[in-house]
């Protein structure tokens, strides 16, 4: 089993990761995590743990972990923008056919409120998005 495991251990906190070196052929044949450093995604930066120097090997795998990680995460994301799409879908065929006026009266408000502040946001980054497209560009063949 012990050649099967990976070099490094990622142990996911909620913005990036605590790195554990993987060792699995010592003398008693237990797999042993040695944790090396501390990741934090949304800043990009690694911390070796306590006075550890992390070789090049170390580095070159904690980068390439950060960034596939983060393109999960991004893909994560987008997924769950998809499912709240389906979910205002599902909102409304619910308040529609099956929601009571006691289950409308508590959620009325909320929900307007929600659907209000969502609208105001993607109405102005449309808006800054147009506006972006319509500026005109430097002509660099002068």
């Amino acid at each position: 089993m012990s050649s099967d495991l990976p070099e490094y251990y990622f142990r996911v906190r909620e913005n990036g990761a605590f790195v554990f070196r993987i060792d699995g052929e010592n003398r008693q044949r237990r797999i042993e995590m040695d944790q090396i450093a501390v990741v934090n995604i949304r800043n990009g930066e690694i911390k070796p743990h306590g006075q550890r120097v992390l070789s090049d090997r170390d580095l070159e795998e904690i980068k390439r972990w950060m960034t596939e990680r983060s393109a999960t995460l991004a893909a994560r994301e987008l997924d769950d923008i998809h499912r709240a799409i389906d979910h205002l879908n599902l909102t409304a065929h619910w308040a529609n056919s099956r929601a009571t006026d006691a289950q409308l009266e508590e959620v009325t408000d909320a929900l307007l409120l929600a659907m209000h502040d969502l609208r105001s946001v993607l109405v102005r980054k449309k808006a800054d998005r147009l506006m972006k497209a319509q500026e005109p560009r430097g002509d660099d063949s002068q």
